[in-house]
């Protein structure tokens, strides 16, 4: 098989995983604190790690990952449907690894595909347990419907934060210098937390995060990634400096300001990275 014919599948999969962090984030956000929510967000971390290794897969043989996000199944009334709509998603995930593992030759790659089929047959097998565990446990959907300036700070926030991850994300893979993939990967990830504490206030709340996110920045060459990731931060450290200013609950300024310095701290890690790139 030829490697853009390989890329073109990698990418499938890619597009797959992302599909299933969303879906599943969501569902976990969607029912607070608890024990299966907890486990959820494992399963999501699971399937972020399976992105990483099938993007990392697709630049080395000389592909751009895509940032297209799966099929989702976001319907059902309860939780217990929630939880039989991602079984379905992974009997998804396993058919189509199965499929790619038999059409792949390179045995590298496909030893890769074996493990993340792996992982998902346990994820089917735990999502399968969790629709009779939401049953017994009544667990309900805490989402409302609050719509006020706050809920659109909050989403507004999300969908920065999950713009940000994209980008970082892409940027680090794309990267050819080992300090700048690696630092891009360290505050992607600080920005996945920005992302989990902004919906999990949002539910709290009585609002319900929007998972979405803008245009993701696709530039190809290290100076320019850098510059368009300084620009973003000055641009949201700014608009959460504003936004903590004008909220009146106290808890909520605190964790807006708190993003805020994170932001400027990636303005100064990527500032220097920008200045060692350019030498």
């Amino acid at each position: 098989m030829k490697k853009d014919e390989i890329i073109a599948l990698l990418n499938q999969d890619l597009e797959s995983e992302h599909g299933a962090i969303i879906q599943y984030l969501t569902h976990a956000y969607a029912m607070g604190e608890g024990e299966m929510a907890c486990e959820i967000e494992a399963i999501a971390r699971e399937e972020m790690r399976h992105f990483d290794w099938l993007a990392e897969t697709i630049v080395q043989l000389g592909g751009k990952p895509s940032l297209n996000r799966g099929k989702m199944r976001m319907g059902g009334e309860t939780v217990s449907d929630w939880m039989q709509n991602d079984v379905l998603a992974e009997q998804d995930a396993i058919i189509l690894y199965k499929e790619h593992i038999e059409a792949i030759d390179d045995p590298k790659i496909k030893r890769l595909l074996k493990r993340v089929l792996s992982d998902e047959e346990s994820h089917h097998g735990d999502f399968t347990h969790f629709v009779d565990k939401a049953k017994r446990e009544g667990s309900k959907d805490l989402r409302g419907d609050r719509q006020d300036k706050v809920a659109q700070v909050l989403n507004w926030g999300i969908e920065h934060e999950y713009t940000v991850i994209l980008q970082y994300l892409l940027h680090s893979y794309l990267a050819t210098d080992e300090e700048v993939k690696e630092q891009l990967q360290d505050q992607a990830i600080n920005e996945m937390q920005h992302m989990g504490w902004l919906a999990e206030e949002m539910v709290s709340g009585g609002g319900n995060p929007r998972m979405e996110h803008t245009e993701v920045d696709k530039s190809t060459r290290m100076d320019n990634m850098l510059r368009a990731d300084i620009k973003i931060e000055k641009e949201v450290a700014a608009a959460y400096d504003r936004a903590a200013k004008e909220v009146k609950d106290e808890g909520l300024k605190k964790l807006l300001t708190r993003i805020r310095d994170h932001e400027i701290y990636h303005i100064d890690v990527f500032g220097d990275l920008l200045k060692g790139v350019e030498k």
